[in-house]
């Protein structure tokens, strides 16, 4: 079976749940998956190319399909990307999948697995772009509100009915044994939090002087402070990392580096990007602080977390420049109260769909955590006001 999920980073972890269920309904299957080479990392370790078997390095596939799609777009014309591209193509065809699974739902995501030749083609009813389901065999109503929750009811359908619901718990996530070397030169020894300040676009990014005033209580409290930083957002966690003062530690990892580097922090607190959904799907407490984009869509999942979005914002994926107006309502003496809840080891609260348009009861349970309502959790004040979970 090919999984097809390109990209990106936040969008893969989504992923992940329903293929490690998959994955243990069916220890048997041989299963592929296509992504772009920046995000390959989250798949297997650096320097592991065609193991024999599957392990700690590669714990979820068996073969990984490099499709450098976003490259092939800024060079169309090029020769060298028409013989890419038939190379993947050929690459996938040899394989001889016989079942591939969108979990994308994009044109091209749909056009990759139509190049396996599979006898099924499965994705969502309602995919992002409507027009892939001209190459889907099998559509897939989904009625999940997390996007966990769809990509398992479209994996799920693979085995047919009698496979029943795919039981999602954490994602096996690869163990780069040179990252783990990495962090024991360069992570704190000391409990330190990870904080995350980038983000996919301007209206998701809280601002830097908050991240920094965050940082400053922290350390002040005794807690070690790290901060992460994307080559390409250097200079924004410099920023950060001089406004916080002396004590501050600023890393700018790889990506499996940043994988092994997660699995060691006490917290993280991030906007609605990929450290923090790398986070949640390493089952580690988190903080997310949400303006434009939806939480009970597409925020944490797993593991103990507070979400910080204020009531009136409202989802919009336009990739404006400037801070959401909900997100610059949210302030770090609301992060800091969420920060220290989790340190706390308080139990986390799910409110009742009809209360806040959350997550169930029944699905608090079904991933081993406490439900409880809102008129009897102790919340914080600051989870309170934005309707944080």
């Amino acid at each position: 079976m090919l999984i097809v999920r390109l990209g990106a980073m936040g969008d893969i972890l989504h992923a992940l749940p329903a293929v490690t269920a998959l994955r243990a309904a069916h220890p048997e299957w041989f299963l592929g998956w296509a992504v772009e080479p920046q995000w390959r990392a989250l798949l297997c370790a650096d320097g592991v190319t065609a193991p024999l078997a599957r392990s700690e390095a590669m714990p979820l596939v068996d073969r990984i399909h490099l499709v450098p799609a976003k490259q092939w777009a800024r060079h169309p014309f090029r020769p060298a990307t028409l013989q890419a591209i038939l190379a993947a193509r050929r690459d996938l065809r040899e394989a001889g999948y016989d079942v591939a699974v969108d979990l994308q739902g994009a044109v091209r995501s749909a056009i990759v697995a139509n190049w396996a030749r599979p006898a099924r083609l499965l994705g969502e009813e309602e995919p992002r772009e409507r027009m892939a389901r001209l190459w889907f065999t099998e559509r897939v109503a989904t009625c999940g509100t997390h996007v966990i929750e769809q990509a398992a009811e479209v994996a799920g359908c693979v085995a047919g009915p009698s496979q029943g619901e795919l039981s999602l718990g954490l994602p096996s996530l690869p163990v780069d044994a040179a990252a783990e070397a990495w962090c024991l030169t360069q992570a704190p020894v000391a409990r330190f939090v990870l904080l995350s300040p980038g983000a996919g676009w301007g209206a998701k990014r809280w601002p830097v002087q908050r991240y920094a005033a965050v940082a400053r209580a922290l350390l002040a409290e005794g807690l070690a402070v790290v901060i992460n930083a994307s080559p390409a957002e250097r200079q924004l966690g410099e920023q950060v990392s001089a406004q916080a003062g002396a004590g501050a530690l600023l890393l700018v990892p790889t990506l499996s580096q940043l994988v092994a580097l997660t699995r060691r922090a006490v917290l993280a607190i991030a906007g609605d990007t990929g450290p923090l959904h790398l986070a949640a799907a390493l089952g580690r407490p988190t903080v997310g602080i949400f303006g434009p984009t939806d939480a009970a869509r597409n925020g944490p999942f797993h593991g103990n977390f507070r979400v910080l979005r204020h009531p009136e914002s409202r989802r919009d994926h336009s990739r404006r420049a400037d801070p959401e107006a909900g997100l610059l309502t949210i302030t770090p003496e609301e992060v800091l109260e969420a920060a220290r809840a989790l340190l706390q080891a308080m139990p986390p609260v799910y409110e009742s769909r009809a209360a806040a348009g959350d997550f169930s009861y029944a699905q608090a349970r079904a991933n081993g955590l406490p439900a409880v309502s809102a008129a009897h959790a102790k919340t914080p004040p600051a989870a309170q006001k934005t309707g944080a979970r």
